[in-house]
Formats: structure tokens, sequence, C-alpha cells
């Protein structure tokens, strides 16, 4: 695999205008075409008041537009993790605007971003993207409000050259599809940053169902970029598709959805680990349940005062980054995981905030206290929220009825919080239990769940 191209040099190197870049049913983008609608929007912005702008996009290339577009106008690209206009207005001091491919009902500055797919008859050298640039993006932190985690471009070129140094060879000759959204570092980095560096064709679309995936044209080779929720629903009846290589990240891969594309596909799929503060830490190509995880280069793990650190050539602050995971190491440095502390939890391989569900409860009429955890049922994890209510929301519930209220606290929820972080169990307690310190013991609450809904 040759060396892979540094973002700051994705417009400006010298390669062929009718390079390939990106497809959307019949239509294949060129390298020409994406210099053309860079340019056009990279003009537009620095004609902007502004340093930051949200990223919201459906179109894999319109998202590469926008990104580059931004950089080299000298804007702060933000990738707010999601599309949901409340959220978005509700967030609106965290950024100067939004590009998006759809026009959105966001009542700050909106620029509706297209292709003109066509090629710039001559191309002049963008204005220069130095080291100090930086995109932010935005997960669930502990305290419910967005964490917002700056990554250097200079970070985000190293990751791909350690991902190309372990998986490169494998890689040549394949056409990029995805089912996760350049929304979250995972797809940035594997879905966007990965076949621009490498010089890979993307599939501008994401694939939802395996339907599509099988409905893929024959007469290529694909690396599929996937997440574990999609695994789990993959048909097997289906025609497969020339899937030369699958990677799996943002949440554990059950082995059973590990078994199931290797009889579908006969591939083993590649699981990466990590997090967005921490970028990738480590890898697997199991074919036995309890494979263990093998560090990339350069990442150390160590113990200071109970908690978890990692450093890496990803991770600038050299004391390192506590870690959400415990692990249990084995004598060669490779380790399983065997747990999860603090207060995010991953559900369908999304981070959800369970003081950003707790807050969202509290502001609704009525709600006193509210504590939120994940409860697993038949094998499949959601969330538990346990109430306490005042007089009058007491009265209500009695004369709608338990299913008519958890309804409407449901619809209340929904333009705030991702489907899979909208509870599925509620209980109702005259007092939240507390111990001698007052403070909850959450293996105590986990107790009131374990009856039947």
């Amino acid at each position: 695999m040759d060396k892979t191209l540094p973002l700051s040099q994705w417009m400006n190197a010298p390669r062929p205008d009718d390079t390939p870049i990106a497809w959307l049913g019949d239509h294949c983008w060129t390298l020409g075409q994406l210099r053309y609608d860079v340019s056009a929007l990279t003009a537009y912005l620095q004609q902007q008041e502004g340093e930051r702008w949200a990223l919201c996009f459906d179109n894999s290339y319109l998202f590469i537009v926008a990104l580059l577009a931004a950089l080299h106008a000298g804007k702060t690209p933000v990738i707010p993790g999601h599309s949901r206009v409340s959220q978005l207005e509700e967030q609106h001091a965290l950024f100067s605007g939004v590009l998006s491919d759809q026009t959105l009902s966001f009542q700050g500055r909106l620029i509706v971003v297209n292709s003109a797919r066509r090629s710039a008859t001559s191309f002049t050298a963008l204005p220069a993207i130095d080291d100090t640039r930086f995109v932010e993006l935005f997960t669930s932190g502990s305290t419910g409000a967005p964490g917002r985690i700056i990554k250097y471009i200079t970070q985000l070129d190293r990751e791909i050259e350690l991902l190309a140094a372990r998986f490169g060879e494998r890689l040549n000759g394949c056409c990029v599809v995805a089912s996760v959204v350049p929304q979250h570092l995972y797809g940035l980095t594997f879905r966007i940053m990965l076949p621009m560096a490498l010089g890979l064709p993307l599939h501008a679309a994401m694939l939802y169902y395996a339907e599509q995936l099988a409905a893929l044209p024959q007469d290529k080779r694909y690396l599929f970029i996937s997440s574990p929720a999609f695994l789990k629903r993959l048909d097997t009846q289906l025609t497969p598709p020339p899937v030369a290589m699958l990677i799996s990240a943002g949440g554990m891969l059950a082995w059973q959805s590990v078994c199931e594309t290797w009889r579908w596909l006969a591939i083993w799929p590649d699981e990466i680990y990590g997090s967005t503060e921490t970028g990738v830490l480590a890898w697997r190509h199991r074919q036995e349940e309890d494979g263990p995880w093998l560090p990339f280069p350069g990442v150390n793990f160590s113990h200071h005062d109970d908690i978890l650190r990692v450093t890496s050539p990803l991770i600038y602050q050299p004391e390192g980054l506590p870690l959400d995971d415990i692990l249990q190491f084995d004598v060669k440095g490779r380790f399983s995981i065997i747990g999860r502390r603090g207060r995010v939890v991953k559900i369908e391989e999304k981070r959800i905030s369970l003081n950003e569900i707790e807050q969202r409860l509290l502001a609704l009429d009525g709600i006193c206290e509210a504590a939120a955890l994940p409860v697993t049922r038949g094998g499949r994890q959601g969330i538990g929220v346990l109430l306490v209510l005042d007089d009058a929301a007491r009265q209500q519930l009695k004369q709608r009825g338990n299913k008519a209220q958890e309804f409407a606290w449901r619809r209340a929820l929904l333009p705030w919080l991702e489907a899979v972080a909208i509870p599925r169990y509620w209980r109702i307690v005259d007092e939240m239990p507390v111990n001698s310190m007052n403070k909850r013991v959450y293996a105590q609450l986990q107790e009131l769940f374990h009856e039947n809904p």
C-alpha cells in the first residue's frame, strides 16, 4: 500500500483529476469535481463571519466537501454527533452556523451544501491547512452536558498511519462502504479519513440494511465499515456481496455475530477498540470466542490510584487519559474487557449519558427525582429509570394509567435523546433508595427491575 496522504494534501497533491473519490448510484465524483466543489465553498466561507461551523450530513461526499472547505477557509469544523434540530438550537452557542446537505428548520445560520458535479477547468492550490488546525467533536460527557473533544489534523493523520501499517496490504483495490455515520470519530476515521488517505473510492450513502449490502455490484471488492448492531441483523439467506474485509467498532461484537458473518461472507471481522477521546487503542481478528485484544504500537496502559490510564502516539497529554473500561491483561500485554465504570454506557454502539437522561427527565413537570441505569432483559440492554413524582404528577398517573403516562414521557424526551436512550423500563417509587452516606447504590436500584415488566 502506498504511503498515506495527509489531510492537508488531499486537494493540493499532484493527482489526476479523474481519480475517483466517491460514488452514489450511477454517479462517481472525481477529484476534479471535488476540487471544484471545495474551492467554491471555501471562497464562500471565507466571506462569512464566524469561526466554527457544525457539519450535519447524510452524504459522505458532501461531508468531505464541507470538512475540507472549512479547514482551507481557516474555519473550525464542529461535529456535533447528530442532526437533531432541537439539540442544534439548544447547542447553538457551540458554533457560528450549520453546514448541511439538508434544508433543516434550524433557526440559526444554515448553509446547504450541494455538488455542482463539474470539474475545475484550472485548479489553483487552496490556502494551506497548517498543523494547528483541528476538528471539534462532541460526545456524551459524565455530567450529561456535551463533552468537547479536540482532534488536531495531525492526530487524525497519525491514526490513519497506524491503521494503514496494520491493515494496508489487505485494503489494496477495495471500495469502502459503511453502516456508520461520519458524525462520530469511528465513522470520521474509517469511513472518511482512511479511504481519502489511501486513495480508495467511498460510497456516499450509508447502508442501513443487509439487503443494501447484498445489493452492491459484484464487480468490486469492498471494505465494509460496520457496527455490531448491523451485524446482529444480518440475513444470511441473501446473496453474499464480495466483501474482502470487514471492520467493526463502537461496541462489543457478540461471538454469535462473528460466526454469522463468517458463514455469510467467509471472512472474520477485524474489531477495533478505542474511544473518541483516545483514538484507536487495540484490535483483534479472533477466530475463537475469547480472543484477546492486541494494543497498537506505542499504546501503553498503567494503573494510578486504582484508575487505569493509557498513553499512545495519538494522545497528546503526557500523563495519558483515564479509561472507563475495566481491562484484564495477560503476560504478553494482551487484554480482555471485563466491565465498565462511570456514568456513560454503550447501548447499540451508542454512548449514552445516564446523567443526561436524568437531567432531561427532571426538566419535565412533576418529576422530583430520577435515576437512570442500564437494564438487561432477554440478552437485550435498554435504559431503566426510577422516578419520584410530586403529588400532582401522582394524581395524573392514577388518572391516565401507567402505559399512557410512560408514552407521554417518552414522547417528551424524543426531541432531546437518541432512540436507544429513551427509557424502556419505568418504576415509580415513593423515595429514591440511598445508603447511609445518602448515595445511590445502583446494584440496589437494579433489583427493582428484576421482576417482569
